[in-house]
């Protein structure tokens, strides 16, 4: 930043030598060398004053005005030698705002070592240290006066006091921004952009975020080459004012051409250009280059990424260039885990992420527990034909035991959906499905609790729409959110028969100041076209358990056999409330009250809910919030346990 000063003459008249205060000078006792007359010009009296300067009107500076030296000041209050703790403290800035002590406090070499016992050394060298930068930060804030004295309080505990006197604060006079009218129509806009206008303090913050902001928005006006150059700064003293010029060269306003890809190890330019949201012919907004890097380095499938304009084919475009270097493509991932009604389980895959590029991952995946085992062929391709639509294809032969039934199931299916994720929330998502899959089950009949054995062949489309307007993936705060779920289903069992599976579910978020957020949700399901003794168990819904009531086992709630072990049934319904409270630092405590039941009708039912209640803890880590919930059971059914305790990622919902 370069800067010229311009500065008033000014008048003083001064001894060049003053005795300290309250002392009077004594007469001087010199004696000339042998042979030397008093009167010999080539002799000086040192207590004589100095003679006049001639001619240009400047007198000689008074010394006695001058600031005492810190070191002095610092032995005549404390033993030098000795080493002690001490305080210390800053006048006179309160007027000049909050980010001046701030950063002073950062940078502070005081401040920094004041747990350290000091000796008057160390505390002068601290002091004209700390003089200096609070100095600097005044003038960076707009006090190009400030000037900044330092003295000591003696005591036990000696104190440092920085005495600043900022002085008024300059301000611009005139702003220049030399070239922004070859933008056109962009140039108030872009004016807009940079924020420092005459009238506003010279404070270096606000130059440099201004010089930020613009360099962004020439680019989102459609810029790609446009040069910003360094501010340039004069400050005149004598008014107390500034100006600044600041030299821009924006270039030709362009439109998107085609993408190149400098080498082809990742994803070649058709791939890349399917991921990106902007289209070849589209004015150019340096946007979408940042947004395209971010969704590169989601795929995972990359080790560093470089997205920048280059000159197109014509002078109206502008081509984008990317490199790509590739980054490991095999995962193995493992997992342990115990739930109630679950049991314990261990799970591992492996997965090779571009098997089949672009992006085509192939996840051979294995559980083993004691109430489940699972053995499964994952195919599955991100950004498929475009932004963010996943398509997967699954193979999987699973064996199932829970309380209502034990089900031993081969499926194939296939799945396209619109994703959202934690780097790009939607508002929309939605998925379209079709599954195929037979099943040998055992549960018993209800009235008898005899056992039966049946097998099940079942081909389904599920389908599903939601709308999230929450704030957060992870851990909203506000908004709401509202999803549906249809799977037409048909099933071989003895006969044919059809049915349809319907869920909806809705969740609100409402902050109540900066520490408390209320959220509540509900969720219904309904099966239309079968009696519930004729759909598979497996099929049915059930309720109860971590993401649903939570201080009752794992599929727990609902209508059971003789032998007191749930059945499902045909209907759904499901109500939750919890207050969200942040208690300290990264911690936060979530009472709830969770209710629900699940009834053999078509239709759900608000009469017989069983409700839980209990206490939550919630750690806020940079990926999320961690919950552990406790629950028990209000008004629970014989066998419940009498408390359930649940963790995972992510708040309830």
């Amino acid at each position: 930043m370069a800067m010229a000063w311009g500065s008033a003459g000014w008048t003083a008249a001064a001894r060049a030598q003053a005795a300290p205060a309250g002392q009077d000078a004594a007469p001087s006792t010199a004696t000339p060398p042998s042979g030397q007359a008093l009167d010999d010009p080539m002799m000086l009296d040192p207590s004589a004053p100095l003679a006049p300067l001639p001619e240009i009107g400047v007198a000689w500076p008074d010394l006695s005005t001058a600031p005492a030296d810190p070191a002095a000041t610092i032995a005549a209050t404390v033993d030098a030698a000795a080493e002690r703790r001490y305080r210390w403290r800053i006048e006179g800035i309160d007027d000049t705002g909050d980010l001046v002590r701030q950063r002073f406090d950062q940078l502070s070499t005081l401040s920094a070592n004041e747990r350290d016992a000091a000796n008057a050394a160390q505390l002068d060298r601290r002091a004209r240290e700390d003089a200096a930068l609070l100095t600097n930060l005044l003038r960076g804030a707009g006090y190009y006066d400030a000037q900044v004295a330092t003295r000591i309080e003696p005591g036990d505990t000696p104190t440092v006091v920085l005495q600043a006197v900022p002085g008024k604060i300059y301000r611009f006079a005139d702003v220049t921004l030399d070239g922004v009218t070859a933008t056109g129509d962009k140039a108030g806009e872009l004016t807009k952009a940079f924020g420092v206008k005459p009238g506003d303090p010279v404070d270096a913050d606000r130059i440099v975020a201004g010089q930020a902001a613009l360099s962004s928005a020439i680019g989102e006006a459609g810029f790609p080459f446009a040069k910003v150059g360094d501010p340039q700064i004069v400050v005149d003293h004598a008014t107390g004012t500034a100006t600044i010029d600041l030299a821009l060269q924006p270039g030709t306003e362009r439109r998107y051409g085609r993408i190149v890809a400098t080498n082809d190890r990742v994803f070649d330019a058709g791939h890349i250009q399917d991921i990106a949201r902007f289209r070849p012919g589209q004015p150019y907004d340096s946007t979408g280059l940042d947004d395209l890097r971010r969704a590169l380095v989601q795929t995972g499938l990359v080790s560093s990424v470089e997205v920048k304009p280059v000159p197109g084919n014509t002078p109206e475009t502008v081509d984008v260039a990317v490199t790509l270097e590739p980054a490991p493509q095999h995962t193995i991932a493992g997992e342990l885990g115990y739930g109630t009604g679950e049991g314990a389980r261990a799970a591992i895959s492996w997965t090779d992420r571009n098997l089949f590029p672009p992006e085509g991952a192939l996840t051979l995946r294995s559980v083993l527990g004691t109430r489940e085992q699972l053995g499964a062929v994952v195919f599955r391709r991100n950004n498929f034909n475009g932004r963010d639509r996943v398509l997967t294809a699954q193979f999987s032969a699973a064996h199932i035991i829970r309380d209502a039934f034990d089900a031993k199931t081969l499926s194939l299916s296939g799945n396209l959906e619109r994703q959202t994720n934690i780097f790009f929330q939607k508002t929309w998502t939605w998925s379209l499905g079709a599954e195929l899959l037979t099943s040998d089950e055992r549960d018993v009949i209800a009235s008898t609790g005899q056992p039966r054995r049946r097998t099940f062949f079942i081909g389904a489309l599920p389908t599903s729409l939601n709308y999230d307007g929450s704030d957060d993936l992870l851990n909203p705060t506000r908004g709401f959110r509202l999803g549906g779920r249809l799977s037409p289903e048909l099933s071989l069992q003895g006969a044919a028969f059809g049915y349809a599976r319907t869920q909806i579910d809705a969740s609100l978020y409402h902050p109540f100041g900066e520490r408390v957020v209320l959220a509540a949700r509900t969720r219904l399901g309904t099966i239309l076209g079968a009696p519930r003794d004729q759909i598979a168990p497996s099929r049915r819904f059930y309720a109860g358990g971590g993401a649903s009531v939570r201080g009752y086992g794992f599929q727990a709630i609902g209508p059971r056999d003789a032998n007191n072990d749930p059945i499902g049934g045909r209907s759904l319904a499901e109500f939750s409330i919890e207050a969200r409270v942040r208690a300290f630092g990264n911690f936060g405590i979530v009472p709830f009250l969770d209710a629900g039941n699940i009834s053999t009708s078509p239709l759900p039912r608000l009469t017989g809910l069983r409700f839980g209640t209990g206490l939550g803890v919630r750690y806020y880590s940079n990926f999320g919030p961690i919950r552990l919930d406790v629950g028990t059971p209000i008004n629970p059914q014989r066998g419940d346990s009498r408390v359930a305790v649940y963790v995972s990622l992510g708040q309830a919902f």
